[in-house]
Order: C-alpha cells, then sequence, then structure tokens
C-alpha cells in the first residue's frame, strides 16, 4: 500500500471538524485525520507492508521548465516556489513526521521529485519484481494513470472520504472516463488540463471529446500522428485546436505522467507493517504530548491485529 501523504493529510486538515487541539492549545486536526486514515487502512485493507509516500519538492523544476504555469498559482508570492500551506496546518506536518517514526512506518521521498513521482517509481519496481497486489491511496485524480490489471495495481480514491473510497481499475475507468486503462487516463488528462495544476489542455477539448478522440485513434500518440496527417478524418475544428496548441502537447505528457525512475529515499530498509511500534514509551509520551491517545491507539491496535 502507498500512500499519497500530502494528498491525505491535505484532506484530513480540512476534513476534521470541529476545534482539535493538544493539550496546549495547538492544532492537531490534520494529526489525527491522518493517523486514523491510516489506522482504518490497516485494519481494512490488511496490507502487508505500507509506504509513506512523501513530496520532497511539489514543484519539480523539470516540470516548471517545461510548462511555466505548472502550480504557480499555489506559491505564496508571485513566481515563488513555496507552496501555500494553511497556517494552522503547516506546524502539523513535522509532527506528522514524528508520529510515522514513532509507530515504525516507513517514510519516503525523492529530492527533486513529487510524491506522485515516488509513487509511481515505487508501483515500476514492484511492477518489475512481479509483487502484487498494489494498492495506491489517493484523493487526487492524477495518480489514477498507474491502474493496470495485469500488472494487479489499482488506486483507492478517498475522493469522498476515506470510509466511501472508491477501488479505481481499469473497468471503473472504462465507466467513469471512457478510457481503457491507467495510460489511457494520462492521455485524457493531458488533453483535458487541470487548472488547479496549472494545465491548460487543450482548449474546446473536454473529457468526453477527448475520450472520443482517444479512443478512435488509440492513444495519445495515434492522435498527434492523425493531426499530421490530411488524410484522417479529424474534423476542421478539431484539427485546428490540436494544431494550435502543438506546443504544450509536445511537454505536457512530460509534466503529466509521473515519473518511473524518481530517487526514491530509503528512509527505513523494511517497509513491512510492524506488529508494534519500536519505543512503546517513546510513543506514549508523544501521543500524550499531542492529545492524540486515541488516534495512536487506534493504529498500535490495528498493527497488532
Amino acid at each position: 500500500m502507498l500512500l499519497d501523504s500530502a494528498s491525505l493529510y491535505f484532506r484530513s486538515f480540512y476534513g476534521v471538524k470541529g476545534e482539535v487541539v493538544s493539550p496546549q492549545g495547538e492544532p492537531v486536526n490534520a494529526v489525527r485525520g491522518f493517523l486514523d486514515t491510516i489506522a482504518y487502512l490497516v485494519s481494512t485493507r490488511r496490507p502487508a507492508r505500507l509506504v509513506c509516500c512523501w513530496d520532497e519538492d511539489w514543484r519539480p523544476a523539470f516540470r516548471v521548465a517545461a510548462i511555466p504555469s505548472y502550480k504557480a498559482h499555489r506559491a505564496t508570492f508571485p513566481g515563488g516556489d513555496v507552496e501555500l500551506v494553511p497556517d494552522e496546518l503547516a506546524p502539523q506536518i513535522p509532527v506528522i513526521v514524528e508520529a510515522l517514526e514513532l509507530l515504525g512506518l516507513c517514510r519516503t521521498g525523492a529530492a527533486g521529485y513529487e510524491a506522485d513521482d515516488v509513487i509511481g517509481t515505487l508501483v515500476a519496481q514492484e511492477v518489475t519484481a512481479g509483487r502484487s497486489p498494489v494498492e495506491v491511496v489517493t484523493g487526487d485524480r492524477d495518480m489514477f494513470q498507474v491502474v493496470d490489471d495485469a500488472a494487479g495495481v489499482t488506486v483507492v480514491y478517498v475522493g469522498k472520504g476515506v470510509r466511501n473510497a472508491e477501488v479505481v481499475d481499469q473497468a471503473w475507468l472504462r465507466a467513469k472516463y471512457g478510457v481503457p486503462d491507467g495510460r489511457g487516463y494520462a492521455d485524457l488528462a493531458v488533453l483535458r488540463g487541470d487548472p488547479s495544476d496549472g494545465l491548460p489542455g487543450v482548449a474546446g477539448i473536454g473529457e468526453k471529446t477527448g475520450a472520443g478522440l482517444l479512443s478512435r485513434f488509440g492513444d495519445l500518440d495515434g492522435l498527434l500522428a492523425a493531426v499530421a496527417d490530411p488524410a484522417t478524418d479529424l474534423s476542421p475544428a478539431q484539427r485546428r485546436k490540436l494544431v494550435e496548441a502543438a506546443d504544450y502537447l509536445a511537454v505536457a505528457p512530460a509534466v503529466v505522467r509521473v515519473a518511473p525512475d524518481a530517487p526514491v529515499e530509503a528512509t527505513l530498509d523494511d517497509d513491512t507493517l510492524p506488529d508494534t511500534p519500536p519505543d512503546h514509551t517513546a510513543l506514549v509520551a508523544f501521543a500524550e504530548r499531542w492529545g492524540l491517545n486515541s488516534s495512536v491507539t487506534r493504529v498500535v491496535q490495528a498493527l497488532g491485529r
């Protein structure tokens, strides 16, 4: 099981209602929500191994070089490269890191890459080694691109909450988006774009039109070949839109697709879930310090089962 950590703790921050604070009055709603999410996932889905994948660079240079608008609107100042994190969330992130360490859970990232790339790289490693199934837990649709039935890779999508998670496989992608697999979803994402990530997409090509074009021509490469061939039956309007977006289409796939070869840091030698935390005394002190006894207990109980 690979956790898209930032996706999950941001969702916890906004999803845990009410005033959740430590005994000293510091906000801990994201920490509590993230730990409760892990406890629920471990209890219900029973992974043997788990990695909390981390953003070491939320706006990698190679993506910005290709498309300067990539996540630019999320910066703390115009042209800046620091992600805008709510004031009450920022100090909770180191607490989450400490909690994972004390629980003995593997956390890893890759310098210059996003958590999406860490996930993509670990998925590629598992598939190459023939180890499956692999589940990716996220609230981000971008990760649908790793879905691969033959390789045993699915996404546990928590867009509606972890207790209402949807298991995304190729049948789900066909029904929802009209694409055959994860790579087809990545091609669709290139065409559609994503304003939340600063990706413009192809003007006038939305999800339905994009899926239809990909179905007709096989994939993005086939569609681009059709654009270059005047004998293909693209409508004049569609051909014009795609021609006008040629510069974007030349670089967007490398931005949208997750890296399969990021230099993932091995922060722990073993990502096997522990039966019990490595230092019970330190974990108890941590839970009392932050007022997280119930959430920590739920994770420990889930591991013990």
